[in-house]
């Protein structure tokens, strides 16, 4: 072969080469999000503190070895379904709750999107909010990706409160007591600001 046919191969595989490798990296970015969503689904329905390496491992299709180059502790995993979890279905926007006045009309908004959050979410937040109740790792992920939210969501529903009312707001904003309410969260959200304006 001449040195010009030779260079010329040469040429040829470099260029195959970044589609390799492109192609390489889809697969393993693949790989991933079907371990992330398997821990998703599981989280969902046994919860973070029940679930497995193998039963995450079996429903993603993938080796105990491949779940373990992807997620070398349990953190890094934690950290992408909590991730993926709210960029499914993020919570509200508490902030643009400002725009209505305060009292009964921003405190019913406010509580009918987040029972609608609760309503769309029920199994998966049972489920995570029992086992932050005794999982560090869980109780970590919902304080880091949740209660922000909901700590916003207190201070600006709570706006020309008294004690007594934003005592109640508090009971208002937690999922139990949304679960309690066995109604729709329109109709929770009738019911708590009707009772939270009732104590101003």
């Amino acid at each position: 072969m001449s040195t010009s046919s030779a260079q010329q191969s040469v040429s040829k595989e470099e260029a195959k080469r970044p589609y390799r490798l492109g192609k390489r990296a889809e697969s393993q970015q693949e790989t991933r999000r079907r371990i992330v969503e398997a821990a998703v689904d599981l989280h969902s329905t046994l919860g973070p503190a029940r679930t497995s390496v193998a039963q995450i491992a079996e429903r993603a299709g993938v080796q105990r070895h491949t779940y373990y180059a992807h997620f070398p502790d349990e953190r890094s995993l934690f950290l992408a379904c909590s991730s993926l979890a709210m960029e499914r279905d993020p919570l509200p926007d508490v902030s643009a709750w400002r725009s209505l006045p305060p009292g009964r009309e921003r405190l019913r908004h406010g509580l009918a999107e987040l029972y609608g959050w609760y309503e769309r979410n029920a199994e998966q937040s049972a489920c995570v909010l029992r086992d932050a109740q005794h999982h560090s790792l869980t109780r970590e992920m919902v304080e880091l990706r949740m209660m922000p939210t909901f700590a916003r969501a207190a201070q600006i529903l709570d706006a020309g409160l008294g004690d007594r009312a934003t005592a109640l707001l508090l009971v208002a904003l937690d999922f139990g007591c949304w679960r309690a309410l066995g109604k729709s969260s329109e109709e929770a959200a009738d019911l708590m600001s009707e009772a939270i304006c009732a104590l101003r």
